[in-house]
């Protein structure tokens, strides 16, 4: 039931955002142990903070260090002196949010009440400022930390003649406020043109204290705790920089996005990449508008001077410049053009004989002239932006979307009304036809409403903000811009129908809005311009018609641009990969390093001999890991979630698709009982006696283990030396990433609580295991992060391995729900095409069996190529499973998929019967002891399928025939029948 409430009450701040919590926790732990003093001077400790001191037992330095290595980041040294601690923040992911979340934890522990915030610009600091004075700010926080903030912001101010001077208001209201009620927070906001001011340097008259005649003194006698915004703004060697350390902060958090310099003292960092691939922002589809028939081909409108008209001709990389008089044809510039001639021009607008009226910079296809390039990219942004409304706004909880176009002509927009052909015109016109063909169609009677409020004055969908607004007046116009910059919620509100905004860039920094679902860029930003920066107004999660965060949902941002920035995506993709400190496409690594194992593993939850075996079979590496020819593709496309670059699927081209394989959609209704049954939600369920039973188990994993904690300032490396197509090479066959060192990072008490937590297992039962052996093992000297990893992973592996042997299993079913899956959608009808990587990384164009499911051949190893392509009479309908379709839980916490599904005849041909095969192209004795289990397993839950329709579950080797193993079958059932 969707709970009713005053849909105006402002934004809802979701708490406990996990990357939010953890980046706030990240800044605090650095000040763990840490003793704040208050002032001697009572007066002055009641304005000021009171200040870090360094003791034996506050240690900074150790602190930071223990942050970076839980949030795995290199350790690069750190001095005590050096109070800089940087945040790296993705756009879209709450930077404001925590770093105000963070202001009032330092409050709540240390009692720091006296905050500067410094943003680059002044847009900057009216969204910052307009975050904390709105109403659902300090409401939120007052609500957790019974706390408000107060805000002071820095203006210039002018001299007066013959007057005492007196510091800026501001400032002194600032240094003078009493904190000594522990119920406020105080910050002062202040921009760089502001800190670089004369205000903020000269002398003043009249003194705060007796003593402090400057903005500067005056504010570092309150110690400060500073907030740097945007950091790549303020270079280490500029102005700003210099003149931010005049006021003496105690500690100087940047947080941002981009740091142009090396950091300092990194202790959170939660990179683009990160932000795409965790669903933390929406994805961005983008939308190149590209011309038919010669896409590089454009004619645009250099300048026009009364008499003639001056045109580029840009085509095949080659520009010319061509005059066109009045009456004379346009066929002079380009052949495909001959039917237009220029009609009339003066010195700012060129009319064609089409009625097409062109401005200078105006673009025009040539071979499709009877529409302007920015015309074609408008009216597909507007349908689009219809297309994306309907669903949103035809939901139970609505979500209202915005559309935001860039635009060069501001005249044509502002001055609409009178210009015949205008922007804005144009746009009105548009958008009133998509509105009335929709109203034919709807059926959602809330949305139906909407869109007939729209038509009764189609004006009022749309506003503008432009610099040069600053300096006119007209009511309606100031009503759009304070709409626009400072009133979100009414901006979202489901009563205003205004969605779409145009501007000319000025709102590309210090503003966003999480409800942009679309950005047109009718002109070009510059070849310089940041890609993330363009995106980064629309990339926050929406909220929906009760200013609530919508999570848990897939959102994309849709971007058009025209077909000289067709790169967009590759180069936004490579720049987001940069930051991150991603792989790098053009650097294709010559061999699988342990690194990559290893996130293979942690992703896959496989492990190391599993993912080789794999590897080999696929013909992807050589016996040394170094990859074969074209092996590093094959294990990007296997393992895509490994690679630390942003998944392609977050940012793609509108139109772009993946290599897909085709359905034969009539077999589909052959396979359908037997794809329903294996589809069915699982859980696994371990039959142990009681707790005593894990606790046997956990206690015999660890005495077979003892080797792998070394005694202090032991290591061991095991080598063999092999030899591969006559060249010798040293292979390492035990790293030293399998140890667990002998060092202490947390108590014991934070040991046995996470251990539990990634165990499963009762606090208890570790702590009684632990005392057990404890003449062998003092787990004592080993109690960090890396144990419990190294653990985990062995203790999931020794139930693997046990499962059986020493504990029985079961499966029990979680929900009735089975579609959409890979192979159907959400109504269970086949779909007609899907990733023809889910099927197999291998591709040749050949013949595939009669009754294969799938039109095309791609595979995985020589033994399915085989199985794929070979009729057999007796099969009806077979498919290869896709992967990760199936998932069939084992011990230990990792999953285990199949390969093929077969239905076939029965002896007499009267009966169907059921077969899943896992496919192995080695022999029996090469199987490893975890795949043996993990077949066990898969046999263990199709028992329990039976019961609905009996399915038999076979494994095939290399050597084995498919035809004998349905001969079997076949066999097997005439028997079981007689």
């Amino acid at each position: 039931m969707v709970k009713k409430g005053n849909k105006m009450a402002g934004f809802k701040f979701e708490r406990d955002l996990p990357h939010q919590v953890e980046a706030v926790k990240s800044v605090m732990k650095v000040f763990n142990q840490a003793i704040a003093k208050e002032l001697n001077v009572k007066a002055l400790a009641k304005v000021s903070n009171p200040v870090i001191e360094y003791s034996p037992i506050f240690k900074y330095c150790d602190n930071i260090r223990d942050i970076q290595e839980t949030n795995n980041i290199p350790f690069k040294g750190c001095k005590s002196s050096d109070t800089v601690l940087d945040i790296m923040m993705e756009t879209g992911t709450g930077k404001t949010y925590t770093y105000t979340k963070t202001m009032f934890e330092l409050h709540k522990q240390l009692n720091i009440h006296k905050f500067i915030v410094v943003v680059p610009t002044l847009s900057i600091k009216a969204g910052t400022l307009n975050f904390l004075k709105a109403k659902a700010t300090l409401e939120h926080f007052r609500q957790e930390y019974n706390t408000i903030i107060k805000t002071y912001v820095v203006e210039s101010q002018k001299a007066k003649k013959n007057k005492k001077s007196y510091m800026p208001q501001a400032v002194r209201e600032f240094v003078e406020a009493d904190s000594s009620g522990k119920k406020s927070i105080h910050v002062l906001i202040i921009n760089a043109g502001m800190i670089n001011s004369d205000t903020m340097s000269k002398r003043f008259d009249v003194t705060l204290f007796d003593r402090y005649d400057t903005p500067f003194s005056a504010i570092a006698s309150t110690h400060p705790f500073t907030i740097v915004d945007e950091p790549h703004k303020f270079p280490k060697e500029g102005v700003t920089y210099k003149n931010i350390k005049k006021f003496e902060s105690q500690y100087l958090f940047r947080f941002g996005a981009t740091f142009n310099d090396s950091y300092h003292n990194l202790v959170y960092e939660l990179s683009a990449v990160d932000a795409f691939n965790d669903n933390l922002v929406k994805g961005i589809v983008t939308h190149v508008e590209e011309f038919d028939g010669a896409k590089d081909a454009i004619v645009t409108l250099k300048s026009t001077d009364g008499k003639e008209a001056t045109f580029e001709l840009s085509e095949n990389g080659k520009k010319r410049t061509f005059k066109v008089a009045k009456k004379e044809s346009m066929a002079t510039v380009h052949p495909e053009m001959q039917e237009l001639f220029v009609d009339t021009l003066n010195k700012t607008i060129v009319v064609l004989s089409n009625g097409i009226e062109l401005k200078k910079g105006v673009k025009l296809n040539p071979y499709s002239y009877a529409h302007s390039l920015q015309d074609k990219m408008m009216q597909d942004a507007i349908a689009s932006h219809f297309k994306i409304e309907k669903d949103l706004m035809s939901r139970e909880v609505r979500i209202k979307p915005l559309t935001l176009f860039f635009i060069d002509d501001i005249e044509g927009y502002r001055e609409g009304q009178s210009l015949s052909g205008s922007l804005k015109e144009k746009f009105e016109s548009i958008a009133t036809a998509y509105i009335e063909r929709e109203l034919k169609s709807v059926k959602d009677e809330r949305y139906k409403e909407y869109l007939q409020k729209s038509l009764q004055d189609i004006s009022l969908i749309h506003g503008g903000y432009f610099s040069k607004d600053n300096s006119e007046k007209d009511d309606k116009i100031e009503k759009e811009i304070n709409e626009i910059l400072h009133d979100k919620e009414r901006l979202l509100s489901l009563e205003n129908p205004r969605r779409f905004i145009f501007s000319k860039w000025t709102l590309r920094e210090g503003w966003d809005n999480p409800n942009v679902f679309q950005i047109c860029k009718l002109r070009s930003s510059g070849s310089t311009t940041s890609k993330l920066q363009e995106v980064g107004r629309g990339l926050r999660l929406p909220v929906n018609e009760y200013m609530s965060r919508v999570k848990d949902e897939l959102f994309d941002l849709h971007y058009f641009v025209d077909f000289t920035e067709k790169s967009f995506v590759d180069t936004l993709i490579s720049e987001i990969n940069e930051k991150s400190g991603a792989f790098s496409g053009e650097d294709e690594p010559k061999k699988l390093t342990d690194e990559l194992i290893e996130k293979i593993i942690q992703c896959y939850g496989i492990d190391e001999d599993t993912l080789l075996e794999i590897l080999d079979d696929a013909d992807a590496i050589k016996r040394n890991n170094d990859f074969k020819e074209g092996g590093y593709g094959v294990v990007t496309t296997m393992y895509p979630d490994a690679f630390e670059g942003v998944g392609r699927n977050k940012i793609r081209e509108a139109g772009a698709k993946k290599a897909q394989l085709s359905l034969k959609v009539g077999k589909y209704d052959e396979l359908r009982e037997l794809w329903e049954s294996i589809n069915q939600k699982v859980i696994l369920e371990y039959k142990v006696e009681n707790e005593n039973k894990f606790e046997e188990l956990f206690n015999a994993y660890l005495r077979e283990n003892l080797n792998s904690f070394k005694p202090k300032g032991v290591q061991t490396r095991v080598g063999i030396l092999n030899f591969e197509e006559g060249i010798a090479f040293y292979q390492e066959v035990q790293s030293v990433d399998d140890e667990i060192l002998p060092i202490s990072t947390m108590s014991y008490k934070s040991f046995l609580i996470e251990l539990s937590k990634k165990l499963h297992l009762n606090i208890q039962t570790l702590h009684s295991v632990f005392v057990n052996i404890k003449e062998s093992l003092d787990i004592n000297i080993y109690l960090n992060q890396q144990t419990i990893n190294v653990i985990k992973a062995g203790f999931n592996k020794y139930l693997l391995d046990h499962a059986f042997s020493d504990f029985s299993i079961g499966y029990n079913k979680v929900t009735n729900k089975i579609h959409p899956t890979k192979l159907t959608d959400k109504d269970g009808e086949a779909l007609e095409s899907i990733n023809a990587s889910d099927i197999g990384v291998k591709f040749l164009n050949e013949r595939v069996a009669d009754n294969y499911l799938f039109e095309e051949l791609y595979f995985d190893s020589d033994l399915e190529r085989e199985n794929i392509q070979t009729n057999i009479s007796e099969i009806i309908v077979f498919t290869k499973i896709p992967k990760s379709s199936i998932k069939i839980p084992v011990a230990g916490g990792g999953t285990y998929s199949p390969d093929f599904a077969y239905v076939i005849k029965s002896k007499d041909g009267k009966k169907r019967l059921h077969l899943v095969v896992e496919t192995k192209d080695k022999g029996e004795r090469d199987l490893y002891i975890d795949e043996k289990q993990k077949i066990e397993h898969a046999k263990k839950l199709f028992e329990h399928l039976s019961d609905e329709i009996k399915i038999e579950f076979k494994k095939q080797l290399r050597g084995n025939k498919m035809v004998d193993l349905i001969k079997d079958i076949q066999n097997i059932k005439k028997e079981d029948k007689a």
